[in-house]
């Protein structure tokens, strides 16, 4: 692929250094320059200068220079066209190729052109609301009302559209010129004759910059009740809502220095927040957020948090913003959600419980792994056998969205517990729905020309007669109306080949049907009591629970063995990971305070804790029955309690044996655990 040497020169005058640089590195203002710790040397005072004005980066320290293109070539092991595309992809170019034809290069050239007038006219437009606002008290009084100062509204470029329907009129030559009505300004009424009137009137305006300060659009506020309440500019060739964030132009800088940014539902909380110390918010613009969005944010910083009220609507907006940022949910970053009461956005928030209370609720926000769970739990009764399968229905999706890394496993084993299967058994029966999806796609899509492939000579067609022992075998000529190494009641292609081994047909050997099983008039005949029924697929085993759920549930049920236990059990229990661990420690809390305590007075003491679903998922369903003789159910216990020791000292003898090599003093502990271990196998030999 060869790149004109004319659109590197453009795209190197469109993209911001300080903004590529600041992906990679954290960057403060040092008089005119930006500095930081040099990325391609160790070093602990920044040596690292990024200039805006020249577009140039130098390290004091060890020398590297350039502009934008070496450096995502230096840092980020890009080739040279591939950082081109990253570039230009940031900025909404297209990367030409010396290798088109005359004609795409200048239509190319005529939509760049395009989209810098578009830019220029909205621009204009911008400077006239701004002009105008100055003007009107009444707008005025409104942001002085919302408690936005002059300051913050030069920095936004706030602004005010008069009343009247042609008020533009008198800031363009020519109110007819295509580009207002291009530009989203001017609205031509077709059934009125092509009459012409402005798009916003009477509204205190917002105007909306891309990342590189542009003007592309703007949203438009009444001052009164009148309806639409907000207004934004239309889709145009420079203005795209699912792509452009609202103050994320203002908000570069802010957001490096914060460390996160800040995704709110609206305008006036992108300019109230940095009125009361917020500047690093940006808004959506009247969109759901998408992958686009997300994906913008996240060449600023690696964490960003969505605030949302707490009402349905809020809870809605969160749930397809974590659709958005699923994709881009990688290990190394921090994506969390934050619910405010529904009373309150995160202007009023502030104002009645200050910016602390505020930055404690950013800080407290909840993961994205959390919002995911709670997200696919929704409506599920988890008590049940079928509500936990509605919720892994719910969370497939979910999961399966997210990037291959430790986040992703480690929801899986989250997922998997919840609803009662191990990882293994979760994933394959998730891989299997997604095979039938596959296939259901591929069912319903448009058919596409096939060769036929050359039948046997002595292949049997549907019409053969039935061999001497009744059975009349399925062949190739039957069509593809039915594929029989295909079920999706059974979960797909199965390694089983539907009902058989295997054979070379599609990798299952394929089934046979009885003779004579279907009326030629229509209706079943009697089936041959001899005939052995198909194999059925194996369906997957409902798991047992875990060891600390069994034990769980006999402590809950019978609190009084707490006392029969020795030290080593309380430190296994405690040392459960998830909440296995502090539930162990908050049931020895309550025994030690209150003595023995029935299941129906520990559930009340629950509620609201921390435990309380673990404690509830262990004491619900068939499997918390605890009826028997308490000898026999103690001994259940000591059982458990032995084999859970014998797991963990198999773990630290895993660790200790990597450590051997830097520190002799492990085999001495190996050697201890290693008898300890013999010890504990001799009373449970088969936990061995």
């Amino acid at each position: 692929m060869t790149i004109p040497q004319s659109f590197i020169q453009e795209l190197l005058t469109r993209v911001d250094v300080v903004d590529i640089v600041g992906r990679y590195v954290q960057l403060k203002k040092g008089g005119a320059n930006f500095m930081g710790l040099c990325p391609f040397h160790g070093e602990k005072s920044p040596s690292f200068s990024v200039s805006p004005a020249k577009q140039f980066y130098h390290c004091f320290g060890c020398g590297k220079n350039g502009n934008a293109i070496s450096f995502l070539m230096d840092h980020a092991g890009m080739g040279f066209v591939e950082a081109v595309q990253d570039l230009a992809q940031s900025v909404g170019l297209q990367v030409p190729d010396d290798d088109i034809s005359p004609q795409e290069k200048e239509r190319a050239a005529a939509a760049r052109q395009k989209q810098a007038t578009l830019n220029d006219v909205l621009e204009k437009a911008a400077d006239a609301y701004r002009r105008q606002l100055r003007e009107s008290q009444r707008a005025i009084g409104y942001f002085k009302g919302r408690g936005v100062s002059g300051a913050v509204a030069k920095r936004y470029g706030l602004g005010y559209a008069p009343e009247g329907w042609r008020s533009l009129a008198s800031v363009f030559p020519s109110y007819d010129d295509p580009l207002l009505e291009e530009s989203g300004l001017v609205i031509v009424n077709d059934e009125d004759g092509g009459k012409r009137y402005d798009r916003f009137r009477d509204r205190v305006m917002f105007p909306i910059r891309n990342v590189k300060g542009e003007y592309i659009g703007f949203g438009g506020r009444v001052l009164g009740d009148d309806k639409p309440k907000y207004l934004n500019s239309p889709e145009t060739p420079v203005f795209h809502k699912g792509r452009e964030l609202y103050g994320l132009f203002e908000a570069r800088t802010p957001i490096r220095e914060a460390g996160y940014a800040l995704v709110t539902e609206g305008y006036m909380d992108v300019v109230a927040l940095a009125q009361l110390g917020f500047p690093n918010a940006v808004a959506t613009l009247g969109t759901a957020c998408t992958p686009e969005h997300v994906q913008k944010l996240l060449r600023f910083t690696d964490a960003v948090v969505f605030s949302f009220d707490g009402d349905s609507a809020g809870r809605r907006a969160a749930r397809k913003a974590l659709d958005g940022a699923l994709p881009h949910a990688t290990d190394t970053r921090s994506i969390k959600f934050l619910f405010l009461p529904a009373e309150h956005d995160p202007d009023s928030f502030i104002r009645e419980h200050g910016t602390e209370a505020f930055a404690r609720h950013v800080e407290q926000a909840t993961p994205l792994s959390r919002f995911l769970v709670e997200s696919a739990s929704e409506g599920c009764d988890l008590a049940t056998a079928e509500g936990r399968a509605h919720m892994a229905s719910n969370a497939r999706p979910l999961w399966t969205a997210l990037p291959d890394g430790v986040l992703k496993r480690q929801l899986l084993g989250e997922l998997a517990e919840l609803t009662q299967l191990n990882a293994r058994d979760l994933s394959d029966l998730w891989g299997q729905a997604a095979a039938r999806d596959g296939l259901r796609a591929a069912h319903h899509a448009p058919p596409q020309r096939q060769q036929p492939r050359p039948a046997a000579d002595d292949a049997p067609s549907w019409d053969a007669p039935p061999d001497a022992d009744g059975w009349q075998p399925h062949t190739e000529s039957a069509g593809p109306a039915y594929d029989p190494a295909y079920d999706p009641g059974y979960g797909g292609y199965s390694n089983q080949g539907g009902y058989g081994g295997q054979s070379s047909y599609g990798g299952s050997k394929p089934p046979f049907r009885k003779g004579g099983d279907w009326k030629s008039g229509g209706g079943w005949k009697k089936r041959d009591k001899d005939a052995p029924w198909p194999p059925q697929p194996r369906l997957p085993r409902t798991p047992a629970m875990s060891r600390a759920d069994h034990a769980a549930r006999l402590l809950l049920s019978h609190m009084a063995f707490l006392e029969e236990l020795t030290h080593d059990d309380h430190t296994t229990l405690a040392a459960q990971p998830g909440s296995h661990g502090p539930l162990f420690a908050w049931l020895e809390a309550q025994f030690h305070e209150h003595g023995p305590l029935a299941w129906a007075v520990l559930r009340e003491s629950l509620r609201d804790h921390e435990c309380e679903e673990l404690a509830v998922k262990v004491m619900t369903g068939s499997h918390a029955q605890t009826e028997g003789e308490l000898h026999e159910l103690r001994l259940e216990l000591r059982d458990l309690l032995t084999r859970m020791q014998i797991e963990d000292i198999k773990e630290q003898q895993k660790v200790l044996v990597l450590q051997v090599a830097q520190d002799p003093s492990a085999l001495e502990r190996y050697r201890a655990l290693a008898e300890k271990r013999k010890e504990l196998e001799q009373i449970a030999p088969k936990a061995a």
